[in-house]
């Protein structure tokens, strides 16, 4: 009895432990954004910024926050990333779904070969990617327009990858039972496959929007039209325009940048566990 109960009693402490370390850990983390959130708050920091750093401000203000919603070139930035990223999402989630059904289910000549250099891809930076792609878009005059930003989305290893790999977990007898009658591929991946594949499509959706959203370097080099560019393009010329001055500001415009981000993953974060756990490379 005594020992079970100690059992009982160590096993808690163990928990309890674990609890208070992730807890720690999770407030070091999110102490930045707490940060950011806070200085877009404190209407001072567009003269000094607080020092030592504070989560709260001492005289809380929505002044920033009121200039940022107001901000044309904000929303125009908005409108362009709202385009390029959706645009880009729907590409490569779409794409990445066919792609990743094709190389667990279908049965091809060639397929290893072109799954390995599908693989390869993943290993490829995009430094050295981006001489030949501008060339490239440069060549048919697509530079200054959003298809640059979309058109390479379609192909996405990481995503492909995933798919495979969920696709993998999903029992063959579906496919079989749906030849059986009479069902084509298409029509087997569309009514039995792609239902069942929500998990592994809300955590692509998340991890295609982010990389998408956040995007700097490319949208960099093929963005000179002002008008056309995106959030990320915005704050860093506007961080270069005022340099240390408006910190309170550029923390507002800062936070306000990050808001689809978190709320698409609120939407979508209890998928994101269960695609990890069926997405999982097999032991065999």
């Amino acid at each position: 009895m005594n020992s079970s109960m100690s059992v009982k009693t160590m096993h808690r402490i163990s928990e309890i432990f674990k609890f208070l370390v992730l807890l720690i850990f999770g407030v070091i983390l999110m102490a930045p954004f707490i940060w950011m959130v806070s200085v877009g708050f404190d209407r001072t920091a567009n003269i000094t910024m607080p020092f030592p750093p504070r989560l709260i401000p001492e005289e809380p203000s929505s002044f920033n926050y009121g200039i940022v919603f107001e901000n044309g070139r904000l929303i125009q930035s908005y409108i362009n990333s709202t385009i390029v990223t959706v645009s880009s999402v729907v590409l490569s989630v779409s794409s990445s779904l066919l792609a990743g059904y094709a190389f667990s289910k279908g049965k091809f000549k060639g397929k290893k070969i072109l799954f390995f250099i599908v693989l390869c891809t993943l290993m490829i930076p995009m430094e050295p990617r981006l001489i030949p792609l501008y060339t490239l878009f440069n060549s048919v005059g697509l530079l200054n327009t959003f298809w640059p930003l979309i058109l390479p989305s379609i192909i996405s290893g990481m995503l492909i990858f995933l798919c495979k790999q969920f696709f993998d977990q999903l029992p063959d007898t579906l496919r079989e039972a749906a030849q059986i009658d009479g069902a084509g591929e298409f029509k087997i991946f569309f009514r039995v496959y792609l239902p069942l594949a929500g998990p592994i499509a809300a955590t692509m959706i998340i991890l295609s929007f982010i990389w998408s959203w956040n995007d700097f370097m490319w949208p960099l080099v093929v963005l000179n039209n002002i008008d056309l560019h995106t959030v990320p393009l915005y704050l860093a010329s506007f961080s270069q325009e005022n340099g240390s001055s408006l910190g309170g500001l550029t923390m507002a415009l800062a936070t306000v940048s990050i808001l689809p981000i978190i709320i698409l993953y609120l939407f979508l974060q209890r998928y994101i566990i269960q695609s990890i756990a069926l997405s999982g490379v097999k032991g065999e």
